[in-house]
Formats: C-alpha cells, sequence, structure tokens
C-alpha cells in the first residue's frame, strides 16, 4: 500500500528536480569510457557489470539536436560530456551495446545517470519465478488472477479470511493465517515459502497483460537490479463513459500509476518509488516489507533497498490492470489512509520524506513571485538572474550554454512554484484555511493557485501521454484533484498528531 503523496506521484516526483541547488542538479562529469567498474553497495559476492550484450539507449530528449557530446537530463537533471571515445561507441540513434569493460562503464554511468535507459536482449525465464497473492477476502479476484497466471508457480497467502481462500489449480499452493496481520506479513510469508530466485508480488484485485514478466524479467540480466516493477493502468468497464466520476478520475490518476515514462526509482527523483500492487524482486536482494507497517511499507521496502545499494527499475511498456474504487467516498478515505503513512516514513527516512525541497535561493524567489508585487517579481528576476549566470560559468565551454543555463533555471522556477502550489493545496491545507478566513489577499491567491496548479497538472498529463486521452476534462479533473488534497492532506495531520512528530510537514531548505 503506498502513501507517499499517492494521488500524484509524477508530480510530487517530478517536482524535486528543482531541490539540488536552486536550478536542477548539475553533474559536469565526463563519461570518458575509461576502464572499471564502479563500485555497489549490494550483497557481498554480487557481480555489479553489466553483461556482454547488454544494450543502453540514451533518451534522445537529453541531446540537444541530436549532438550526443553534451547530455542535459536525468532527475535531478544534469550535464554529461561524451569523450571522444566515448561517442565512438556510440551508433547513430544513440544506441550502446555493452562488449567490454570500456563499454561496460559507459554504459553504467549513462544509466545511473538517468540519461539514458536499458535495452536489455535477453534474461530469466518465468520458470525462475513464483508468483505471491497476498489476500483477505477475495475469491473472486484471486480466481480472476490464477486464470491470467495459468502455469506460473503461485503461493496464495491468506490473510485471515472469513472463508478459507481456496484454489484447484496445481501450480499454486495456499498458505493461511488464522487471523489478520497484514498485506506486509501476508508477502514475507510467502516469498519465506518460495524456492525460486525471484518473486512476484501481485495483489488479488490486478490482472496482468500476457507478457508482463518476459518484460520485467529481462531487467534483470543486469546483476545489481534488485526489483522492477510495471505501470498499473486501470481495469475498465465495459462501458467507461457509464463510469462514476471517481472511477473515471482513478482510471486516469490512480495512485498506483506512476506515469508513461520508464525510469530508474530512487528517492527524491521522478519515480521516487514503486506500488506493491505489482512488482518483481530479486529473491537475494530482497530486505523484507516492514510488519509493523500497514500503509508506505512499499515505499519504505524501495527506499531500504536503494540503500542498500540495489538499482530499481520502472518498466511501464509491461501493464498490470487494476479493480480501481469506483464510488468517492471509498476513493477519498484511502487517500485518506495514504496520507498517515507520511509520518510513518518521516521518522524512518528523515528529509527523504519532506513534502518541499527546495535551495535557499529559489525558496526565496518563490516567495517573492508568489506575493504578487512589483518588489517581488523585480526580487525574483535578480534571484533567478544569478543563478542562471552562476549556472553558465559551471557549464563551461559548452556551446549552448546560455540557453541551457536559462532552461534550466526556468524549469527549477516552474518546478519551485509547483512545489509551493502542491504545499498550499495538499499539505498544508489546514494551515492555508486559516490564512484565508484573516487574509482577503491569501483567499485571493490560494484560490488562483489551485485553479492554475490544476489546469497545469492537467496539461501536463496530456502532454505526458498524448496517445492516451484523459478519463475528465479540466474542470472535473480540478474538482477531483482537490478533494484528493484536501483528503490526502487531512491524512497527513492526523498522522502526524497521532505520532506526535511533525516530522512529515517539514520542508527541507537547503543553502
Amino acid at each position: 500500500m503506498t502513501a507517499l503523496d499517492d494521488s500524484a506521484p509524477r508530480r510530487w516526483a517530478e517536482n524535486q528536480d528543482a531541490s539540488a541547488d536552486g536550478t536542477a542538479a548539475q553533474d559536469g562529469s565526463d563519461a570518458t569510457g575509461r576502464d572499471g567498474e564502479p563500485a555497489a553497495d549490494v550483497s557481498a559476492g554480487t557481480p555489479t557489470g553489466l553483461p556482454d550484450g547488454f544494450q543502453v539507449q540514451i533518451d534522445l530528449r537529453c541531446a540537444k539536436a541530436g549532438d550526443f557530446r553534451y547530455l542535459v537530463g536525468g532527475s535531478p537533471t544534469r550535464l554529461l560530456r561524451m569523450s571522444d571515445t566515448a561517442l565512438g561507441m556510440t551508433s547513430e540513434d544513440g544506441r550502446i551495446e555493452v562488449c567490454d569493460n570500456v563499454t561496460r562503464r559507459l554504459a553504467r554511468a549513462l544509466l545511473d545517470a538517468g540519461i539514458a535507459n536499458p535495452r536489455p536482449m535477453f534474461g530469466p525465464q518465468p520458470d525462475d519465478v513464483t508468483v505471491v497473492i497476498p489476500v483477505r477476502d477475495n475469491q473472486d479476484g484471486v480466481d480472476r488472477l490464477l486464470e491470467a497466471l495459468d502455469g506460473l508457480a503461485v503461493i496464495v497467502v491468506d490473510d485471515g479470511s472469513a472463508t478459507p481462500i481456496e484454489t484447484d489449480r496445481p501450480t499454486a499452493r495456499v498458505l493461511r493465517f488464522d487471523e489478520n496481520r497484514g498485506p506486509s506479513a501476508a508477502r514475507n510469508a510467502g516469498a519465506a515459502a518460495a524456492t525460486t530466485d525471484f518473486v512476484a508480488f501481485l495483489d488479488s484485485d490486478v490482472v496482468p497483460d500476457p507478457d508482463w514478466l518476459t518484460i520485467l524479467l529481462t531487467h534483470f540480466s543486469d546483476p545489481t537490479v534488485g526489483l522492477v516493477a510495471p505501470r498499473i493502468v486501470g481495469l475498465q468497464s465495459d462501458d467507461s463513459m457509464a463510469a462514476s466520476l471517481a472511477e473515471r478520475y482513478e482510471n486516469g490518476w490512480s495512485s498506483l500509476d506512476m506515469g508513461p515514462e520508464e525510469s530508474a526509482v530512487a528517492p527524491s527523483t521522478r519515480t521516487p518509488y514503486v506500488p506493491s500492487a505489482a512488482m518483481v524482486v530479486r529473491r537475494s536482494a530482497f530486505c523484507g516489507f516492514d510488519e509493523s507497517l500497514r500503509v508506505a511499507e512499499d515505499v519504505d521496502a524501495c527506499w531500504r533497498m536503494h540503500a542498500q545499494g540495489w538499482r530499481i527499475r520502472y518498466d511501464p511498456v509491461a501493464r498490470v490492470a487494476h479493480e480501481h474504487r469506483t464510488d468517492l467516498r471509498s476513493v477519498l478515505s484511502r487517500r485518506c489512509f495514504y496520507g498517515t503513512g507520511a509520518a510513518h516514513l518521516a521518522s524512518r527516512h528523515g528529509d527523504r520524506a519532506a513534502p518541499m525541497k527546495m535551495s535557499v535561493p529559489m525558496a526565496a524567489a518563490v516567495v517573492a513571485l508568489l506575493s504578487r508585487t512589483r518588489f517581488g517579481a523585480a526580487l525574483a528576476m535578480i534571484i533567478l538572474t544569478h543563478l542562471a549566470v552562476r549556472m553558465r560559468r559551471r557549464l563551461g565551454d559548452l556551446p549552448s550554454a546560455p540557453l541551457v543555463s536559462a532552461q534550466m533555471t526556468g524549469r527549477a522556477a516552474g518546478f519551485g512554484l509547483l512545489q509551493a502550489a502542491d504545499a498550499i493545496c495538499r499539505h498544508y491545507w489546514p494551515v492555508a484555511l486559516l490564512l484565508a478566513l484573516v487574509s482577503k489577499r491569501f483567499r485571493t491567491l490560494a484560490v488562483q493557485v489551485a485553479i492554475v496548479e490544476g489546469v497545469v497538472s492537467w496539461v501536463r498529463d496530456l502532454l505526458a501521454d498524448p496517445t492516451s486521452p484523459p478519463t475528465l476534462g479540466p474542470l472535473r479533473y480540478i474538482l477531483m484533484h482537490r478533494l484528493d488534497d484536501l483528503a490526502y492532506g487531512a491524512g497527513l495531520w492526523q498522522g502526524v498528531i497521532a505520532h506526535r512528530d511533525p516530522e512529515a510537514l517539514r520542508p527541507v531548505i537547503s543553502r
């Protein structure tokens, strides 16, 4: 069960790009392709090198006008300079194939920078996987899921169902808890009972596409990948136009859907975690779910695996359909429940769970812009110009340095404004409400922010996945989006009060 600002994972994650140094992170490293392998803090004895035949594809959006010498991208955003040696290993379309230690190092550097994505040609087989299904009182869902998993080894963990879960499939067996112990305990028990090298966790209310597992398994040809997750989409009804407003919102903006773009998964990046409703793990890398958590256990597990040095990938080409909630009350109550998990994450992971991250200069520029005064606008321009000039100097001999520095500074400022708008409408809405009651000026600002942020969010999601038309128009989306924010924020404050710890509300303003 996810909990880290689940209603808009793409929005939350991308806003972190503005947190590094006020303009977006800038690496400045040189991909020379020199001999050797970077260290990886994975399990002792685990090989870290990419195998021969493994390929990576440079994200063409990172190469200005198709020039691979200077690559700008990743999350957080950075600049990577490609040496002549590296360019000689790169095809005209940005593909690199691992064939020796030099290409191995180059491919790893590009992957870790988030500027390239893996294109593995091989991987483990489905016979190397055991599917674990935690379930409580959902026999129909289990039957439907087992039908889609025909031929795979399956362990169903009955987490204290009132009527015991049963199956007559020869490839499936059932473990039963006499009392409910939670999804974390059920998944851990299933993983402990598995004997295969890989374990797939699927909730009982999902249905995977036929090729989902084959696609995900190829990523494990990289020996440092410990977890891979598919895109979770809505299990559409026969007549989507007849669906309720809440169901259509869930089908388009589910808290489980991490978006259409493939990426590495790491805290404070575009994809900070992946939900446990559908994921595949390397058993030797699996750290187990925290059984004391009934919410946010998947975020916690992802961050602990990342801290141990394991790489995590999100591949939206693999798709798993989820049976979303269809009524408004259940959708919003779930969002509220997810909000309570932020306090758990903050107590365990500190700044990684912060609702907002920004540098001091960028925070000052954002506050100045939100003041909606001439003085504020002038002050913001001075700050942003200073940041752009500073970045221009750091870019050195990059031919398009003025344009790149302006773009990166503008992008960081935009993300900073979105973070502030998100915080006003979502994390800090109780405070914003009190201020609005006593200040007409702030009340006007809050209304404007709620509308503009909603429109921007709707347009950004539309542009991110233009092949999939939005399930709601902008007006209905903004209504549901704001209700979503109110529910999540209420849960967040509920968790903070229950834990008597304000850490989950503390923004991170770095120097």
